[in-house]
């Protein structure tokens, strides 16, 4: 009997759908646990992460299993980034209102955020390799990824800043912009979007649906000019 409940239980932990399942169902009860709370630290991409490493554990697979096994879902990543034009043309009207207000805050803050994470981290006595890895932490991480391996970073030390940053600025970034008096929309999905890139973009669609707009346009190109002009700026600096 307890051969035939190993074997279902193996059958079932390495079934090709078993990654996407344990994927979509921790992030389902993240999301539930933080709409039912709003409690910060339940932020949804930080739980499901511990809730699928937790499965991971207990079923003894490891990452190269789960990888091929939730391969499933990066099928709908395109299709999720191009439904951000959504928001972005039911708000085109706002966004052409304020289109010099966001362009200034995008090149600024853009800068400060690059430059000040980097400045923090030297400061800090990180050396070379650790700036490089870190200077592209507020974009997605296939952008960041592939700028960090231009720049002499690591490619795999980027995500982990990326999923940092993003993270911490989905949890923190609201509270403090409020805290700061900052209270309009666009300038709240501009700053979630420029620096916590995607999962503050998926936060700010949770403030409102101008929110999100903006947020999905500040990471959009906050990707393109990080993408352009910081390895440039790193050939020119070195």
């Amino acid at each position: 009997m307890s051969l035939d409940w190993y074997g279902a239980w193996q059958a079932v932990t390495h079934h090709p759908l078993f990654g996407a399942g344990i994927t979509l169902g921790a992030y389902q009860l993240a999301i539930a646990a933080y709409e039912k709370t709003r409690w910060m630290f339940l932020q949804p991409v930080l739980v499901s992460m511990v809730i699928v490493i937790g499965v991971l554990l207990l079923c003894g697979l490891s990452f190269a299993e789960y990888r091929v096994s939730a391969e499933a879902l990066t099928l709908f990543l395109g299709p999720a980034t191009v439904a951000l034009a959504v928001p972005l043309f039911l708000n085109l009207r706002r966004i052409r209102q304020l289109f010099w207000p966001t362009v200034l805050t995008l090149l600024i803050g853009g800068v400060v955020a690059t430059v000040l994470g980097v400045a923090l981290a030297w400061w800090f006595g990180a050396d070379s390799l650790m700036l490089m890895s870190m200077a592209p932490k507020s974009v997605t991480s296939p952008i960041a990824m592939l700028v960090a391996s231009q720049i002499g970073g690591i490619a795999a030390l980027a995500a982990v800043f990326v999923m940092i940053t993003g993270v911490v600025g989905a949890m923190l970034g609201p509270s403090l912009l409020r805290l700061c008096g900052v209270h309009h929309h666009a300038a709240i999905g501009m700053a979630l979007g420029m620096t916590a890139h995607a999962v503050g973009t998926a936060r700010a669609m949770q403030e409102s649906e101008e929110c999100g707009a903006f947020a999905a346009l500040a990471m959009s190109l906050m990707g393109m000019l990080t993408a352009v002009l910081l390895p440039l700026a790193i050939i020119f600096l070195v």
